[in-house]
């Protein structure tokens, strides 16, 4: 599953990247295998998603969403 498959309030765990030359800014945003996210809000057309992550919020594109992979968490 990606994170843009999350419906809104749910949790995933990332699991890992589908890209293998996703942005380096993924990693200095803190977007981690293991990392836990919530999908707190999206906007119109889905664009962007806005995370919650460990205290800290983000907006990312939906088609940066797309190559994140995660789990559902409970």
């Amino acid at each position: 599953m990606r994170i843009s498959d999350l419906k809104r309030g749910q949790c995933g765990v990332i699991k890992g990247f589908f890209a293998a030359d996703l942005p380096e800014k993924f990693y200095e945003m803190g977007l981690l295998p293991g990392m836990r996210v919530e999908l707190h809000s999206d906007y119109w057309f889905n664009d962007p998603l806005y995370l919650k992550m460990e205290g800290c919020a983000l907006a990312i594109r939906k088609a940066e969403a797309n190559q994140i992979e995660v789990e559902l968490a409970e």
